[in-house]
C-alpha cells in the first residue's frame, strides 16, 4: 500500500518539525473535542474533525491515524478520567486513517472531501461508534442510531464546508511554501 511509505525517500518520516505540528493538532483536537463541543451521553457536536482532516491532507493515512488515536487517548486521561474506552480510539485511528487516505497528496474537491465525510459518518459515526454506545452503555443499537443519524445528516453539510473551506487555503499555502524552499 503506497499510502504508508514516505513521499521523498531521503528525508525521514518523523522530523521534529513533523512532530511539533503532530503535537499542535493533538491539542486542537483535545479543545475542539473537549472543551468547545455540546455534549449529551450520546451524541457530541464539535468540531473535532477540522483538525484531524487538516492533518491527514497534510501528513498522510498513517500518521493521522496515529495523532487521531493519540488524542482521543490524551482528551479522555484529561477529561473524563475512568471513560476510557478503547473502541472509541480505534474508531478515531480509523477516521485519521480515511480523511489520509481521501485527502493526502491529491487534488482536494468538493467531491473528494464529500466522499471522505461520508464514509467517515456511515462506517465510523454510524456504524464503529453505534456499537460502541450499544456496547458500553448495554443497549440496543436502535436506541443511538437514529438520533445520531439525524445529528450526522444535519451536520454532515456544514462538516464537508468547513473543511473545504480551510483545506483548501491550506494546501496552497503549502504548495508555495514548498516551491520557495526548493528554489533556494
Amino acid at each position: 500500500m503506497h499510502f504508508f511509505t514516505k513521499r521523498h525517500p531521503s528525508q525521514p518520516y518523523l522530523t521534529t518539525t513533523t512532530l511539533v505540528i503532530s503535537a499542535i493538532f493533538i491539542a486542537l483536537n483535545i479543545i475542539f473535542t473537549h472543551l468547545f463541543a455540546i455534549q449529551t451521553p450520546f451524541i457530541r457536536i464539535s468540531l473535532s474533525f477540522l483538525p484531524i482532516a487538516m492533518f491527514c491532507m497534510l501528513f498522510g493515512p498513517l500518521l493521522g491515524g496515529i495523532v487521531a488515536a493519540i488524542a482521543d487517548v490524551l482528551g479522555c486521561l484529561f477529561f473524563s478520567p475512568g471513560l476510557f474506552f478503547p473502541g472509541f480510539t480505534l474508531s478515531s485511528f480509523a477516521a485519521g486513517m480515511i480523511y489520509g487516505y481521501f485527502l493526502h497528496n491529491k487534488k482536494i474537491t468538493l467531491r473528494r472531501i464529500t466522499l471522505a465525510s461520508m464514509v467517515v459518518f456511515l462506517a465510523i459515526d454510524l456504524g464503529l461508534n453505534t456499537l460502541w454506545l450499544s456496547i458500553l452503555y448495554n443497549k440496543a443499537a436502535q436506541a443511538f442510531l437514529l438520533a445520531r443519524f439525524v445529528k450526522g445528516a444535519a451536520l454532515l453539510p456544514l462538516q464537508i464546508a468547513a473543511i473545504y473551506t480551510i483545506c483548501k487555503p491550506l494546501l496552497r499555502y503549502k504548495v508555495a511554501r514548498n516551491i520557495s524552499l526548493n528554489r533556494l
